[in-house]
């Protein structure tokens, strides 16, 4: 069963704030969001931030990757410019300091394990050190990475899991079998009624992504899904399954 919120906030704040900042948080916690998901990414020194691109240039200036850049130097950065003024000078957060206010706000966190190329393995021992001393039922780990997913596992196996997928692959209950999870997320735009039905009669929790329409939300959840991530948090609050 699926035991968390059924409405998350993407990448924090979805459109109306600079994806995976702290103020993205601020901003879905002011809008009544419970559940967000973000983005967790290793640094040159092993430390985790929060960033989507392995790249810097698009949400933070710069060139280079960010495997290739110290944590400190990272965390200085502008993370907020990009998307308005109103945000110059938010900066790039730490995992910590995310889960730091996630933990002490009462909201859920669906950590997607985002790593450099390359280095999935290494990402994923991190986060699962780092995860397996917080609270239980308070992170799900997913990444499109079965390496990185198998390390999970392995390491931190109490920690939920689910496996990011772009559209529901042949070997669904193979894979989700071999990493121990009941749980699937996939791109909204690739799931229809009779793959929902499917899932749904082996008891797979399915989370769909990116949904930003309400239509679209009211007929997933119709359809059997038990949650969606969205970008129109002004679209689809925070209890839109309950309220359609």
């Amino acid at each position: 069963m699926w035991t968390y919120p059924r409405v998350l906030a993407h990448r924090g704040g979805g459109v109306l704030a600079p994806e995976n900042t702290m103020a993205a948080l601020r901003k879905g916690f002011a809008m009544g969001f419970r559940g967000v998901e973000f983005d967790v990414m290793a640094t040159r020194d092993d430390e985790l931030v929060l960033m989507h691109d392995d790249v810097l240039g698009r949400t933070v200036a710069g060139k280079g990757s960010i495997g290739e850049i110290n944590h400190r130097d990272l965390l200085a950065m502008d993370a907020g410019r990009w998307f308005s003024a109103e945000y110059a000078g938010e900066l790039v957060p730490s995992f910590a300091q995310a889960a730091d206010y996630c933990l002490s706000s009462g909201i859920f966190m669906n950590v997607e394990i985002k790593p450099v190329p390359g280095q999935e393995v290494r990402t994923a021992e991190l986060v699962a050190q780092f995860c397996k001393r917080l609270p239980a039922g308070s992170v799900l780990l997913s990444s499109f990475s079965l390496d990185a997913l198998r390390v999970v596992k392995q390491l931190a196996p109490a920690v939920a899991r689910a496996w990011l997928v772009k559209s529901v692959p042949d070997d669904w209950s193979q894979t989700l079998a071999m990493l121990d999870s009941t749980t699937l997320h996939a791109q909204a735009k690739t799931l229809d009624d009779s793959v929902i039905a499917v899932l749904k009669a082996e008891n797979i929790n399915l989370l769909a992504y990116t949904v930003n329409g309400p239509a679209q939300a009211r007929a997933l959840f119709a359809m059997g899904v038990d949650a969606i991530c969205t970008d129109r948090l002004d679209l689809i609050g925070p209890d839109f399954f309950n309220n359609p």
